[in-house]
């Protein structure tokens, strides 16, 4: 007997009304009465279709239940399955297809590049996963250079340039990104008058700790119009705590001026904070309260500490828990202020609601080693800036360019569908098993899913769904700025 049955979604309830999360497609879905009416009593037990209507018929009509079906299978949200042998079957009685496995057409183009101008800092925070035990790059006795030459910087630029599209993005990036701040200045003189020679469009962008943004660096920052994210931790105590100078004392007393200076003058870009979460600072909202009231920070995105686990800072079980719970809260807040049309810096659920809304489905985790490279200060191309200098992850250099034989061997053995954890999980379009370092610092290979973050990204994700889907009844208006920003960005290309 052939008879309807489940296939991969995420059920989820916004607006008073159910919402379908398909897993292989990433597209979500209102439900009218009918419809998930079908979908539970399917949920619940195979059936065969007139069974369907039959246990409905005291609540809806059976053409509504036949038209119900008829959507379902179409989005293959249920499908048809053969008792006996178990095979699922698509509605002409053929076996569904399994999922193909994509790989990116190459030569992919270069969007990011994040330019490691020195893995030198003047700060010694406690947790940092280049200079802590964690690290995976000797950044004081290695082979590497401590600063980028200007040569360097601007083969680096070539070398973006060459492998971009026409838009690209440069991103600089430390140890404390400004304690090389001649060759910054320089290369983004060098690189707009290149980039301007070959007809193309090129964007900046760094991160910095603030305790050099000296009066001259940020009128530079500002009239360059090169975007900023400040790597702080929240207020005195909280920032105190990891973040300090070599000689142990606390840098909030530092930056707090200097971030309002630039707060104050660079007005160009938003400008947002990147807070690291350990299991001693997980206070989410007073962090996000001090960084965007006290401080003046328009967006600030959170992300918990990459560490083993064995590291007192690091996030347990109950403090992933105890984070989500804080995320939730805050992203509820979100949700109240943005229904209203008014601006929420909480850029974490910006971020997901945005893939959300574009239906990203992920064959990797992020763009590393496909359109996103860090380059080290020698000009080794790594994964990302947090492989820079590691020559177990190098993909070429900027002299010689990518090799593609490194890079074609890194994305087949990464992809989502060698992720046997992540095989059945309805999150993966957006997770695809979590960062690359990450995992080589908890499982000691880039291969293997962030599994001990499971149960919080999928916590996560659901929230987002339903805020997703609470704003698109109460402000679609929102939602549809992300098709308007997508549609500006494909008219430059």
């Amino acid at each position: 007997m052939i008879t309807l049955a489940r296939r991969e979604f995420h059920l989820f309830q916004a607006a008073g009304r159910d919402f379908l999360y398909l897993v292989p497609s990433a597209a979500v879905f209102g439900l009218d009465d009918t419809t998930s009416a079908v979908l539970r009593i399917v949920t619940e037990q195979t059936r065969a279709d007139e069974a369907v209507i039959t246990a409905l018929s005291d609540r809806f009509e059976a053409p509504a239940v036949r038209a119900a079906i008829s959507e379902l299978l179409q989005v293959r949200a249920i499908g048809y399955e053969q008792v006996g042998d178990g095979r699922l079957n698509d509605p002409s009685g053929l076996p569904s297809p399994a999922a193909p496995r994509i790989l990116p057409m190459m030569p992919f183009p270069l969007s990011t590049m994040v330019l490691n101008v020195t893995n030198q800092c003047n700060l010694a925070c406690t947790y940092c996963y280049e200079y802590g035990e964690d690290k995976i790059v000797d950044t004081e006795h290695g082979k590497q250079s401590k600063f980028m030459t200007e040569e360097t910087a601007r083969q680096s630029v070539e070398f973006l340039l060459a492998e971009s599209s026409r838009i690209a993005h440069l991103t600089f990036f430390g140890g404390e990104t400004l304690l090389n701040f001649p060759v910054l200045r320089s290369t983004i003189a060098y690189a707009r008058q290149r980039a301007a020679e070959l007809g193309k469009e090129i964007d900046f962008s760094l991160t910095t700790n603030a305790t050099l943004l000296r009066p001259e660096i940020i009128e530079f920052l500002a009239d360059n119009n090169v975007g900023v994210t400040i790597s702080i931790d929240g207020p005195r105590e909280l920032q105190n705590k990891f973040r300090v100078f070599h000689n142990g004392a606390g840098s909030y007393d530092t930056v707090a001026p200097k971030i309002k200076e630039l707060l104050r003058r660079h007005r160009s870009r938003p400008i947002g904070a990147r807070v690291t979460l350990t299991s001693e600072t997980i206070d989410v909202t007073r962090i996000y309260r001090h960084l965007t009231e006290e401080l003046g920070f328009w967006e600030v995105g959170f992300a918990p500490v990459t560490t083993s686990p064995n590291q007192q800072y690091a996030i347990g079980e109950g403090g992933f828990d105890r984070m989500l719970d804080q995320f939730r809260a805050l992203a509820h807040e979100f949700l109240g202020e943005v229904a209203a049309n008014r601006h929420h810096g909480f850029s974490n659920v910006k971020d997901t609601l945005e893939e959300i809304h574009k239906g990203v489905s992920k064959a990797y985790p992020c763009g590393a080693g496909l359109g996103l490279l860090g380059v080290s200060t020698d000009g080794d191309v790594a994964l990302c800036h947090r492989f820079a200098g590691s020559d177990a992850h190098k993909l070429g250099t900027v002299r010689d360019g990518i090799d593609r034989g490194a890079q074609a061997a890194f994305l087949e053995q990464h992809h989502i569908a060698d992720k046997t954890d992540c095989s059945r999980c309805w999150a993966r379009p957006l997770c695809s098993g979590g960062c690359y370092h990450e995992a080589h610092v908890r499982y000691g290979t880039t291969r293997h899913p962030n599994l001990h973050y499971c149960e919080w990204i999928r916590g996560w994700t659901d929230t987002c769904l339903q805020i997703y889907g609470e704003l698109s009844e109460r402000n679609p208006d929102f939602l549809a700025r992300f098709d308007r920003d997508e549609a500006k960005a494909e008219a430059a290309l």
